[in-house]
């Protein structure tokens, strides 16, 4: 989304509302997301962890001044996978979550849509959990309007955060706050060495959402912070290493083949 021209006749006020709307990385997440992605590809859980990982740095930048500021983030994380998306992407592998989460993984394999949704809305439940993550594959008949609202009301009544990627699957009615399209991009040629694998990268697709305005990025991440920025810009800024293309989710790709 372009924004306007800063000029002596611009109204800075109404400026400052229409940059609010845009998303952005550091913006306090919504409690209910769903991402659509390729399952050949391992974006969609890679790039909902990218997401997931920015909103605890948001979260625990605003509570410096707390007691939980000096002992950091230790709650558990949920990953719950029904039987297809296991078939489909692999289970998670442990050593190639980000560190700080590798010892912190609750992982649940559902053999029914049904049970996967059973076991997200219990995770929901549990204000112990620092975020809860599912996998599903296609548009299962259990994954109904009904049912996402169940996950959207669980997540914010106890405030547990829900990223649900949905595997080769098409964009029905759900009740999710911000709904993403997700692919993989191809990163750009590293600094020092050229056959290293790049900067994890995505091109995302903000279809629909509550307070943010629909919009496309490349968003990457340099293992500290993401950043997005529009695709002509990122091309314009750096040459892509089309080589790394497949490695493009590599510090947050979970998927063990």
């Amino acid at each position: 989304m372009s924004l306007p021209v800063l000029t002596e006749s611009c109204d800075v006020a109404a400026l400052a509302a229409l940059r609010e709307k845009c998303w952005r990385p550091g913006l306090s997440g919504p409690s209910h997301s769903e991402l659509f992605a390729e399952s050949d590809e391992a974006s969609g859980a890679a790039f909902a962890l990218a997401l997931a990982c920015d909103a605890l740095d948001v979260a625990a930048q605003a509570r410096k001044a707390g007691a939980l500021a000096e002992s950091g983030e230790q709650r558990q994380v949920l990953w719950v996978q029904d039987r297809a998306a296991v078939r489909l992407t692999g289970r998670p592998y442990r050593h190639g979550l980000p560190e700080n989460l590798r010892h912190r993984l609750i992982h649940v394999e559902a053999a029914t849509p049904e049970d996967a949704l059973f076991a997200l809305e219990e995770g929901l439940r549990c204000r112990d959990l620092a975020f809860v993550l599912g996998e599903m594959a296609g548009n299962p008949k259990a994954l109904s309007f009904t049912a996402s609202r169940r996950l959207s009301l669980a997540a914010e009544k106890h405030g547990v955060p829900l990223w649900l990627v949905r595997l080769d699957a098409q964009a029905d009615l759900s009740s999710a706050r911000m709904r993403w399209r997700v692919a993989s991009a191809a990163s750009p040629a590293p600094r020092w060495n050229r056959a290293a694998p790049g900067m994890p990268s995505w091109q995302a697709e903000l279809f629909r959402a509550r307070i943010h305005a629909p919009g496309e990025w490349i968003v990457r991440d340099d293992g500290g912070r993401l950043t997005a920025t529009s695709p002509s810009a990122a091309m314009r800024a750096t040459p892509p290493n089309y080589g790394s293309l497949a490695l493009a989710a590599r510090s947050r790709s979970l998927a063990a083949l």
